[in-house]
This record gives structure tokens, C-alpha cells and sequence, in this order.
């Protein structure tokens, strides 16, 4: 099997960052402002710790915000190499954004509620360098646009991986005890972990290595 990248999201700090880089982490994911959800931190922390990273290392940075001209702002400010768009675009498009933001990489969450998933993350692939399948919600009074720590339905999952043609990475309630079988099923480029390697909030050095634990077992 080949390689699943793993990408650790909910980064706090410099330091917190080079402790999953150090365990084998190819990217991680920083939070700025969101209706809900775990791990958000200023942008300025923000910038800070995409500075402090590797070029080879993604710096992704999630953002509900869904306008073009909004969202590339955000992105000079903070200086991250990869946009995480969690919501849909209202204002501009993502080929707006591209434009605007050339050599920055962008994936879009695609929230697998149902078999509109499928439809969705069709639409979207042509203009992106990728797609990251979480498990929220957009249509809640409040919105749910990562670390929900809930699964979803991992067959839908890995339709869309087949048939979308760039890198997907999977989202959605991991941990070290499921990743391994969420691979198998799925066959994603990359797996996002959140909530799976915390407890009470805080970062676990212990799941943290169990999770890669878990994913390195598959390349045995």
C-alpha cells in the first residue's frame, strides 16, 4: 500500500507543530476564525508558526470565510502555502482565487452527509489541488465545518476518491483505533486528525504516536 500522508490539524504552537513534524507529519492544519469547532488561534500565531515550518511541509489554514477577495487577503496575512476552504464559495470563485494566489495550494472540504457529497466534490475537483472529506454540516443554525469527532459514511468516501481525480485526504472522527481500517476502505492520499490525538483539549503524545503507530503499520 502506498504512503498515506497525514496531516495533523488544531496546531497551537511552534512547538506543537515540530512535534508532529518530528512523528512524521507532512502537513498541519491551522485554524482561524469559525462558527464552532476546536483549535482556532490568531492569525498572527498563525503566521508565526507557518514561518517557523519546512518548505516541504504543508501549512494549511482552514478558513470559513467564502468570499475570493477575502480569503487571499487572509492568506498574505498569514503566509501559509495551502488554503483550507471549509465552507462553499459565495463572492468570486475558486478559479478567482487561484488567480489571485498563484503557487498556493488549494483543497476544499466536501462535508459527507449523503450521496450529494458525490455531486459536490465533482463540481469542485477541476478547480482545486485537492479535497479533504470531513464529517460536518453547513445547513445547521450553527455551522459545523471540522473536528466534530464523528465519523461518516466511508463507502461515499471512497466513490469520490475514485472519481474525482486529485489527491483526497480524509477527515471525519479518526483516531489510532479506526484510521487503519479508514485506509484500507478509503485508499485516501492523506489522512486529518484533530480531536483523535488530544485529550481534554490539550495535544497527547501518546495517541499521537499510536495514530501514526496505526498508519505506518499499513506500509509494513
Amino acid at each position: 500500500m502506498a504512503m498515506t500522508r497525514v496531516k495533523i490539524c488544531c496546531i497551537a504552537s511552534v512547538e506543537e507543530a515540530w512535534v508532529a513534524i518530528g512523528r512524521g507529519a507532512s502537513a498541519v492544519g491551522l485554524v482561524s476564525e469559525m462558527p464552532s469547532g476546536p483549535g482556532v488561534i490568531p492569525e498572527a500565531l498563525i503566521a508565526e508558526i507557518a514561518a517557523s515550518l519546512p518548505p516541504a511541509v504543508g501549512s494549511f489554514l482552514l478558513t470559513s470565510r467564502q468570499d475570493a477577495a477575502g480569503i487571499a487577503a487572509q492568506q498574505r496575512r498569514c503566509r501559509v502555502n495551502t488554503l483550507q476552504l471549509c465552507d462553499r464559495m459565495q463572492t468570486g470563485t475558486l478559479d478567482d482565487l487561484r488567480g489571485a494566489l498563484p503557487g498556493i495550494s488549494i483543497v476544499q472540504v466536501v462535508h459527507v452527509r449523503d450521496e450529494g457529497a458525490l455531486a459536490e466534490a465533482l463540481r469542485v475537483a477541476p478547480h482545486v489541488d485537492g479535497i479533504l472529506l470531513d464529517s460536518g454540516t453547513t445547513r445547521s443554525a450553527t455551522k459545523e465545518l471540522g473536528g466534530t469527532g464523528r465519523t461518516h459514511d466511508w463507502a461515499v468516501s471512497r466513490e469520490i476518491r475514485d472519481r474525482v481525480g486529485v489527491p483526497v485526504f480524509l477527515a471525519g472522527g479518526l483516531n489510532s483505533e479506526n484510521v487503519a481500517d479508514a485506509i484500507r476502505q478509503v485508499r485516501p492520499f492523506g489522512v486529518d486528525v484533530c480531536p483523535g490525538v488530544r485529550t481534554d483539549g490539550l495535544r497527547d503524545r501518546a495517541k499521537l504516536g499510536a495514530f501514526f503507530e496505526a498508519v505506518e503499520s499499513l506500509r509494513i
